[in-house]
């Protein structure tokens, strides 16, 4: 049996940053018309962090407790906002999705990101019939390695790769005892990966290394 496929999300499947800045930016207009609007870059910034680790980087000088409130109105938000408004698919996803299917293998996502978010991609892309399962940190409350243990453990795979954009994914690749596939084009550099992508079109010959 092919080892199972787990991707990120966000700088590996699609680019949402420009529009969860939009939505961000909304709700910091709402609740408090002080704070800094965010830019595509700063959301790229910390692409791939949890949303704590994400509120304590973008706006530290707000007390923790407002800026979880902050935070949580902007997740909430941001997941409506994108189901609406999508992010933009790297070129040529479907397709190369399908091919992968077509080859035998099994799809699935893990990603640092709050509960409605995978969910909102899989609609706004169109590709909710190509990946057989997901997970995501708010609704384990796991790290990303352990994660991609249990969606593995979940679909009967003992083998699977992982293919992410920045060293976070690769270290969560390493903890959970499996190849790491780079995803070059996205928001971050590795250290050795098992392999590197230049595009979503390199997989599949990539792939065949394996």
């Amino acid at each position: 049996m092919k080892p199972m496929l787990l991707f990120d999300l966000d700088g590996t499947l699609w680019d949402s940053a420009a529009n969860v800045a939009e939505a961000w930016n909304i709700i910091f207009a709402r609740e408090d018309p002080t704070l800094p609007k965010l830019t595509k870059d700063d959301v790229h910034s910390v692409m791939g962090l949890t949303m704590k680790e994400i509120q304590d980087r973008l706006h530290p000088s707000l007390p923790e407790a407002r800026r979880a409130a902050v935070f949580d109105e902007c997740c909430r938000y941001e997941v409506e906002y994108l189901r609406e408004h999508g992010g933009e698919p790297y070129p040529f996803l479907r397709t190369i999705m399908k091919k992968l299917i077509s080859d035998g293998y099994k799809l699935g996502i893990v990603s640092n990101c709050q509960c409605g978010y995978v969910d909102a991609f899989l609609s706004a892309a169109n590709v909710r019939d190509l990946f057989c399962d997901y997970e995501e940190w708010e609704r384990t409350g796991l790290v990303k390695g352990e994660n991609i243990r249990l969606v593995m453990r979940r679909n009967g795979f003992d083998k699977a790769i992982y293919i992410g954009d920045t060293q976070k994914d690769q270290d969560a690749a390493i903890l959970a005892g499996i190849p790491f596939i780079h995803a070059e084009y996205g928001f971050g550099k590795v250290t050795n990966p098992d392999a590197v992508i230049h595009s979503l079109s390199d997989l599949p010959e990539v792939l065949k290394s394996f």
